[in-house]
């Protein structure tokens, strides 16, 4: 009789979770709360104590942010209402007060030009009775009367574009290489006009005498302390044709030219055939002797003076 074989075969094991390999996340997302938290969810519930729906509160936040919001914005204008009327007269006292200053400063130049006036005439008067028939050349020459005549009109201007500071050939002269006109170029012309045989000039109606200065203040040129914008128009009384000739050919004419060609600034040179100059602003006496021999009506000699 036959036996049957055992069967030997082992069982199968049971076929493995797909999140097996994922055990971490799996316990997080099955247990997402701390344990502490979900104890006192657990207390709030048996209590009777529910939180609000999560959209409600959303809402609730939200409708608090927009009324804070309208408050601050409320708040904001009316204070603004409030300072407005405040900032409004203060600008309107400011604006009168720069017009009273200005009216009054009308007024002081008016007043300044008119003692400038009676100086002037004065100045003329006493020449007149001292000079003799030399009053009017002493008057030209001094700068205290208008000078009318033909002459020559010489503008002087920056090149195109030029703008302050930088360097070049002109620096090391104590110019920037920038093609702005500067106080030392209008000196040389000043002087080439005066050496070409120039009996009066000014400079943007500013009359030089023997007293004049022109300086430098930052980018500005000063004329007698008086700034100067360009361009500069220079007249000068003369023989016209002649005295643009001899300028033109004479050292500082040549330095002229010089800065046109190689810098770029602008001259336009043309002879008038009359030309007119203001009287200087004031005239000052630095020092005065009597002559010699001078006398008193009586005939005798003083002997003194002022200065």
């Amino acid at each position: 009789m036959s036996q049957q074989r055992p069967d030997r075969s082992t069982p199968k094991p049971p076929a493995a979770r797909p999140d097996a390999s994922m055990s971490l996340l799996t316990n997080v997302m099955d247990h997402s709360l701390d344990d502490g938290y979900a104890e006192a969810a657990a207390r709030k519930s048996e209590a009777g104590v529910r939180g609000l729906p999560r959209t409600l509160r959303a809402k609730l936040g939200l409708a608090a942010g927009l009324v804070l919001a309208a408050l601050v914005v409320t708040v904001g204008a009316a204070q603004a209402r409030i300072s407005a009327p405040t900032l409004a007269k203060e600008r309107e006292e400011l604006i009168n007060r720069i017009q009273k200053g200005t009216g009054e400063a009308d007024k002081l130049q008016q007043r300044v030009d008119a003692l400038r006036g009676d100086v002037s005439r004065m100045q003329r008067e006493a020449l007149k009775q001292r000079g003799g028939g030399k009053a009017e050349l002493l008057a030209l020459l001094a700068g205290s009367t208008r000078v009318t005549g033909p002459g020559v009109k010489l503008v002087v201007d920056d090149a195109k574009g030029a703008e302050s500071g930088g360097g070049g050939p002109r620096e090391s002269s104590g110019f920037s290489d920038t093609g702005r006109v500067r106080d030392r170029d209008m000196q040389r012309v000043v002087n080439g006009l005066w050496e070409s045989g120039a009996e009066a000039i000014s400079v943007n109606g500013q009359r030089l005498t023997s007293l004049s200065a022109i300086r430098a203040a930052g980018d500005a040129i000063l004329v007698d302390n008086k700034p100067l914008v360009p361009p500069y128009t220079v007249l000068a009384v003369g023989d016209g044709q002649r005295l643009s000739t001899a300028f033109q050919d004479s050292a500082d004419g040549q330095y002229l030219h010089v800065l046109q060609e190689n810098y770029g600034v602008r001259t336009r040179i043309s002879a008038e055939s009359e030309v007119t100059l203001p009287p200087a602003p004031s005239l000052i006496v630095r020092t005065a002797k009597p002559q010699a021999g001078a006398a008193r009506s009586g005939g005798t000699d003083t002997g003194k003076g002022t200065s």
